[in-house]
C-alpha cells in the first residue's frame, strides 16, 4: 500500500526571482522525484506542493540554493484565526508522532517584510498553547521544530496592518544557502573582473544537474568561479581559455587594496581552498575557434559564461595580414595575433561543439547578453540537436539584460549538422557601444540645458 501524498510549503529566497522554476525542475528531474503543485505563485517567495516521501523533499533541499527551507505544512489560512480553527481540527495522528514527551520542540515565528520585536514573537508563540505538545522546550537542538510564518507581501516599505497569509507547520529541511556565503568572492583566493557570483554559478550547475563523477568543461573558463561550483557537485572539473596571463594569475588584480596578484593564485588555489583538489582535472591555454579534441570525447555537462566583448575582449587566434608565415627562428617565442571572434561565431561555434562532445542527456548552460527591449526567443542562438530546456532573465540595467540559456542534447549530429551554417545573431557588443554613446550624448545634453537654465536664473535673480 502507498503511502499517501502529503502538503508542504517550500519557502524560497526572494532573490533571482525567475531562476526559481528552472532550478527546481533541473533538480526533480537529476533525482527522478515527482511533485505536484497546489499552490505555485509568480512573484510571492514560497509554493504549495506535495510528494509522495519526505525522502524526496529533502533531497530536494540538499542541493538547492534557491530554498530557504520546507515545512510539512498543518495548516494555511489568509486570517490568523481560521489557521488556528484548522490547527485545533487538524488530525491528531499527523501530528501525534512529532509531539511525544521523548521528543524536545521549539516554535520559531517568521515574519516576511514587516519586523516584530522579541517580545511580539513570542506573543505570538503563546497564541498556540493548545497544541498537544508533550516534550520539553529545547531553544538550542530540539528534535522538533514548528514554524510559524506570516506573509505581508513583498513590498517592505510599505506593509499592510494584517498579513496577506500565514502558515504553520513543521521543518522539514532546509536549503542550501549556506554554501553561498562559503564560496563568497570576498574570501576567495582568486578571482578576476568578471568572476561568477556564487549564488548564479551554483544555479548554473544545478540547471547543469551535475552529478558525482561527471565530467564537466567550462571553455570560456576566466577565473574558474563555475568549476567551483561544479566541483562542490561532485564534478571533475576541466577548463580552457584564450587569456595566457589569466590563467596563470599574471593579470592586474581585482581587488581595489591589492597592488600586485600573490604568487600561488590560480584557480588550482581556489580547488584547494575549498578542498575540492581531487576534482580538478586541469585548465589549458586554448582558442576554443581551434578545436584540438579528439573525436570520441565526451562530456557529461558544459557551464560556461562565454565573453560580450564589454569587460572582457572577445577574441580568437588570426591575423588579417594575407600569407601571413612565421620563420623557423622566431617560433619558439612568437606569440600569435589575434582577432575579433564576434559572438555569433562564439555561439555557434558552442552549441556545434555541444552537439558534436556533450554525451546524450547532457546538458550546456551558458548566458547570452540581449537588449530588453529588442529581445525576442526566435534570436536566440540554436541546433537541431539541442533542446532550451530554460531561459531566465538577469536585468543588468534599464536597457540589457543577459539570459541564462539550458540546452539538454538529444541526439547525435549527422554529418551534415555536423558542417551546417547557423542562423546570425545579432552582435550585442556593436549595438552596446552604440547606445551607450547615445546615452552618455543625452547626459551630457540635460547636463547642458541644467546649466542653461541655472545662468538664466541666475541673471533673472540680479534683476
Amino acid at each position: 500500500m502507498t503511502k499517501p501524498w502529503r502538503t508542504y510549503l517550500l519557502w524560497f529566497a526572494q532573490e533571482h526571482v525567475e531562476f526559481r522554476v528552472a532550478e527546481i525542475d533541473s533538480l526533480l528531474s537529476l533525482f527522478n522525484i515527482e511533485m505536484r503543485f497546489t499552490h505555485k505563485p509568480v512573484t510571492e517567495p514560497y509554493w504549495i506542493v506535495e510528494f509522495a516521501s519526505e525522502r524526496d523533499v529533502q533531497l530536494l533541499a540538499s542541493r538547492s540554493v534557491s530554498l530557504r527551507n520546507c515545512l510539512e505544512l498543518w495548516g494555511h489560512e489568509k486570517e490568523v484565526w481560521k489557521l488556528h480553527e484548522k490547527l485545533k481540527c487538524y488530525p491528531r495522528n499527523l501530528m501525534d508522532p512529532y509531539l511525544q514527551p521523548n521528543k524536545s520542540f521549539k516554535i520559531e515565528v517568521e515574519t516576511f517584510c514587516k519586523h516584530f520585536t522579541q517580545k511580539e514573537k513570542v506573543d505570538k508563540i503563546e497564541t498556540f498553547s493548545y497544541l498537544p505538545v508533550q516534550g520539553p522546550v529545547d531553544l538550542r537542538n530540539p528534535d522538533v521544530i514548528l514554524q510559524y510564518i506570516e506573509y505581508y507581501g513583498t513590498v517592505a516599505n510599505n506593509p499592510p496592518e494584517l498579513p496577506y497569509d500565514v502558515f504553520f507547520g513543521r521543518w522539514v529541511a532546509s536549503g542550501l544557502r549556506q554554501l553561498i556565503k562559503k564560496l563568497s568572492l570576498k574570501t576567495r583566493k582568486f578571482i578576476g573582473n568578471t568572476s561568477m557570483d556564487p549564488q548564479l554559478s551554483l544555479l548554473m550547475a544545478n540547471q547543469a544537474k551535475i552529478k558525482n563523477g561527471d565530467i564537466v568543461l567550462d571553455p570560456f573558463v576566466g577565473s574558474g568561479s563555475l568549476l567551483v561550483a561544479a566541483a562542490e557537485f561532485g564534478g571533475y572539473v576541466f577548463g580552457t581559455d584564450i587569456d595566457y596571463l589569466m590563467l596563470h594569475g599574471r593579470t592586474r588584480p581585482s581587488r581595489i587594496a591589492q597592488k600586485k596578484r600573490e604568487k600561488d593564485e590560480s584557480i588550482r588555489a581556489n580547488m584547494k581552498q575549498y578542498n575540492l583538489e581531487h576534482r580538478y582535472l586541469d585548465v589549458l591555454v586554448n582558442d576554443f575557434a581551434m578545436q584540438f579534441w579528439r573525436e570520441g570525447c565526451k562530456f557529461d555537462a558544459i557551464v560556461t559564461d562565454p565573453p560580450y566583448g564589454i569587460r572582457e575582449a572577445t577574441e580568437r587566434v588570426g591575423t588579417s595580414k594575407e600569407n601571413y608565415t612565421v620563420s623557423e627562428e622566431h617560433l619558439p617565442t612568437h606569440i600569435p595575433a589575434k582577432i575579433e571572434y564576434g559572438i555569433s561565431n562564439i555561439y555557434k561555434d558552442l552549441l556545434s561543439f555541444s552537439a558534436k562532445h556533450l554525451k546524450v542527456g547532457g546538458r550546456v548552460v551558458c548566458w547570452f547578453p540581449v537588449f530588453r527591449q529588442d529581445y525576442n526567443e526566435d534570436g536566440l542562438p540554436s541546433h537541431p540537436c539541442l533542446k532550451l530546456v530554460a531561459n531566465c532573465e538577469q536585468t543588468l540595467t534599464k536597457v540589457t539584460a543577459r539570459r541564462l540559456l539550458t540546452f539538454e542534447k538529444l541526439r547525435d549530429p549527422t554529418e551534415q549538422e555536423l558542417n551546417m551554417d547557423h542562423k546570425e545573431i545579432t552582435d550585442f557588443r556593436e549595438k552596446y557601444f552604440v547606445v551607450r554613446e547615445e546615452t552618455r550624448k543625452e547626459r551630457r545634453m540635460k547636463e547642458a540645458r541644467v546649466r542653461e537654465e541655472n545662468r538664466l536664473q541666475h541673471i533673472r535673480d540680479k534683476v
